[in-house]
């Protein structure tokens, strides 16, 4: 077996995470769709199928590792929101806490002396990188356009749906 059990415990835990993410996603964007944001429901469908792919990387190496999959309860998402800004943020705060927990599972890996695992996990701590600074550029967008978020809408259809951020770290 190519996976310790402690890895095997946290990486079962961040398979539901990632999939707790994608709910939580496809909850934002229905908010969105049900107010006709049609670029911000894309977005964040978009987003929502990321992270199930997430979930679905993770199950696969510890298939692929000689591990036995146990997807945990996932919580069910926040469900409504006051304002674009609110589900955005929330979107952050939730990128933020997945990047801790991906930086926990390297740590698992470094004093597992698994070299394997490490390499796999550092797509994920470019991902994250990435993830972070669109979730954190979007915010701040809908944050300079107020209440007026067909101006976000207009942004989102002009980048194709894609928000400026930080250029993904070399080798990503």
């Amino acid at each position: 077996m190519l996976i310790s059990n402690k890895l095997q415990k946290a990486t079962n835990r961040q398979i539901g995470r990632e999939v707790g993410a994608s709910l939580q996603y496809i909850q934002i964007a229905a908010y969105f769709d049900t107010q006709a944001l049609m670029e911000l429901a894309r977005f964040f469908y978009r987003q929502a199928e990321e992270e199930r792919d997430h979930a679905m990387k993770f199950v696969h190496f510890v298939v692929d590792a000689g591990g036995q999959v146990e997807i945990p309860n996932v919580s069910a998402p926040k469900a409504s929101f006051d304002s674009a800004a609110e589900a955005i943020a929330g979107a952050v705060h939730g990128e933020e806490e997945v990047t801790k927990q991906i930086y926990e599972l390297v740590d698992i890996a470094r004093a597992d002396q698994n070299h394997i695992a490490e390499r796999f996990l550092d797509w994920f701590v470019n991902e994250q990188f990435e993830e972070v600074s669109t979730m954190s550029g979007l915010l701040q967008v809908v944050q300079r356009a107020g209440e007026n978020l067909l101006l976000v809408e207009e942004y989102l259809a002009r980048e194709g749906g894609d928000v400026g951020g930080a250029p993904a770290p070399e080798g990503a």
